[in-house]
């Protein structure tokens, strides 16, 4: 048998034809592996059709649908390689990715009609595209999606595409620079998919809610772990706090992922208190540290909070807490899954002591094989076997990892390394606060002094009231010097703050 990922959704269709696979809460379309797998070889049969071929890359710009799982699959079995979009980018930023990406067809939802436009009127010059299909309506340059897929047969292609050949690119977020293409293979997600079965305690049919976008590797993972498992997966379109609640009522979830604000904004809403959500297990956090008061709030009202730590660039597994030690160990991210190794390095590449913080390296079959099209940049982040993914951690005596920051987002103050999660954690646990992002201004004194960037809870609550609450909670030198207020933190689609934009924002310099 191949080391297809299509093939792997086939074999579910084969061992459990009526097992519920997919639900989609915004359309309300529901289908079985049998049923999911015959969409999924229709439109593999049509892009077949239009003439892809292994290899050639398939763009997907669209928000969490059927239509999204099925084309990602097809493109899969056939050989092709998806290259999933970030939907809030504007059409310069995807003009860029579409160009290095070499996309031939852009699967695209009407929601981007204008977007689409765009990059269709900038012809030869601003993409390689010739193929346009849109979900829904189309434009007078598209194909219908449902036309192209109705008129397809469900008759399962010839499976291209195995091991070391790419299966998709996705590319960063960009916070720093342009964004860079993270290529994984058949083989790399295989090994995802296994390590993460492996590893948490997803279970034949369970019902497992993903609202984070499926652009994203923090939901297409789990999305491919779900059905490789047997689980059926439940997609939201949007992430709404109270419409979650009602999604775990009205589904029965029994397990999902979210990110640590999305944990913050659901225990805060009204909502919470009136829904049943007695089937609802645990819930799988990561993007960033998540805050001990926060894990320990959702411990109370009977859901446990599983923090994970991975990354695009491998495949999403990195450090996961298990249920046994969740609550001993809160705050930790956990141990390395079952098929990688994880090590913290001090600036010298030398391991650092238990509780010194350090660089985050991995290691493991489920690694990216490359940035696309950047030799320097991969053989920069690949070192010897280890991926060096750029964040921050200490790991204890007993080897669990507490991820700190980014090292790029590490404040130094008068000498002081300075972690903003760390005096995050603690400014959450003001009940006026509703999120917070800290970060570093330049100060003449200190080179940079920490601000904190705060979104209210409580519209009374004032500069003083954050900066004393931190009092004795901290060491001085980590205390932030200034307050500011927000609306909302700006964040990316994996939950994790843009501190360069809030940095732009508040640029200073610091209170003395």
């Amino acid at each position: 048998m191949k080391m297809n990922v299509g093939a792997l959704l086939a074999k579910r269709a084969i061992m459990n034809p009526d097992l519920e696979a997919l639900v989609d809460t915004a359309s309300g379309m529901r289908f079985t592996y049998k049923e999911l797998d015959n969409r999924c070889n229709q439109i593999a049969n049509a892009l077949l059709g239009l003439g892809v071929k292994k290899g050639d890359r398939v763009a997907l710009l669209a928000l969490n649908s059927t239509e999204f799982v099925e084309s990602f699959y097809a493109v899969a079995k056939i050989g092709a390689v998806c290259v999933p979009l970030n939907c809030r980018l504007v059409a310069d930023e995807l003009a860029y990715i579409l160009k290095d990406s070499g996309s031939t067809v852009l699967i695209h939802g009407e929601e981007f009609a204008d977007v689409t436009a765009d990059l269709h009127g900038r012809g030869a010059d601003g993409t390689h595209v010739k193929e346009w299909i849109t979900i829904g309506t189309p434009g007078p340059f598209a194909h219908a999606y449902a036309t192209l897929s109705a008129a397809a047969s469900t008759q399962a292609p010839d499976l291209e595409g195995e091991d070391d050949d790419n299966l998709y690119i996705m590319y960063t977020s960009g916070t720093t620079g342009l964004p860079k293409g993270v290529v994984h293979t058949h083989a790399t997600t295989m090994w995802s998919i296994i390590t993460v079965s492996a590893t948490s305690d997803l279970a034949f049919k369970d019902r497992y809610y993903i609202i984070l976008p499926l652009f994203h590797v923090g939901a297409l993972s789990p999305l491919m772990s779900s059905l490789y498992g047997g689980v059926t997966a439940i997609i939201a379109r949007a992430f709404d706090p109270n419409e979650t609640w009602d999604v775990i009522e009205r589904e029965n979830i029994t397990a999902m992922l979210a990110v640590p604000a999305m944990l913050n904004f659901m225990y805060q809403v009204p909502k919470r208190k009136e829904a049943n959500y007695s089937s609802l297990n645990w819930i799988m956090s990561g993007a960033a540290p998540v805050p001990k008061s926060l894990i320990e709030s959702y411990e109370e009202i009977g859901i446990k909070i599983h923090q994970v730590y991975g990354l695009t660039e491998s495949c999403g597994p990195g450090c996961l807490i298990s249920p046994d030690d969740a609550i001993r160990k809160a705050g930790s991210t956990g141990k390395a899954f079952m098929h990688n190794d994880v090590k913290v390095v001090d600036a010298d590449g030398n391991e650092a002591a238990p509780n010194t913080v350090g660089e985050v390296l991995l290691k493991g079959p489920h690694i990216m094989k490359e940035y696309w099209n950047r030799p320097d940049a991969t053989a920069e982040t690949l070192k010897d076997g280890w991926l060096h993914t750029g964040d921050l951690a200490m790991m204890d005596d007993e080897g669990f990892v507490y991820i700190q920051d980014r090292i790029k987002d590490m404040i130094i103050s008068g000498g002081e390394n300075i972690y903003p999660a760390e005096i995050e954690n603690v400014i959450l646990q003001h009940p006026g606060v509703k999120d917070v992002a800290v970060i570093g201004q330049p100060s003449n004194k200190w080179g940079e002094s920490p601000v904190a960037v705060v979104v209210k809870a409580d519209e009374d609550l004032s500069e003083a009231d954050v900066l004393k609450f931190t009092d004795g909670k901290l060491a001085r030198f980590k205390l932030p010097r200034a307050a500011v207020f927000i609306d909302v933190i700006p964040r990316n689609p994996s939950g994790k703050a843009l501190k360069r934009i809030l940095r732009d924002q508040f640029p200073g310099p610091a209170a003395e």
